[in-house]
């Protein structure tokens, strides 16, 4: 079981991350290097809250984090238009 999380938007300048980037956590919580495009820190704290429940299948419109479907979104916390960067918006999908 893998959890993939997709670069889908960026609002501002990222030095990171561009559009389609992805990170892969095998069993939900280790990192695929082989797989994994770029990480960042900042954005990982985002993404820690919910790796282990979407992990185990948890629905993300049940956690909040999406309207429908079984597709998780969250977004990294730079507030891009206070600090000049890039506020980014992950797709997490589990495979």
């Amino acid at each position: 079981m893998k959890l993939i999380i997709e670069v889908m938007e960026i609002e501002g300048t990222c030095p990171v991350y561009k559009i389609g980037d992805k990170i892969v956590l095998d069993e939900g919580y280790r990192l695929n290097l082989e797989e994994t495009d770029n990480m960042c820190l900042h954005s990982m704290a985002s993404i820690i809250p919910y790796h282990a429940a979407l992990a185990k299948g948890i629905n993300p419109v049940e956690l909040g984090l999406a309207k429908t479907g079984d597709a998780a979104y969250v977004q990294c916390l730079d507030p891009q238009k206070h600090t000049g960067g890039g506020t980014v918006t992950f797709k997490i999908t589990r495979e």
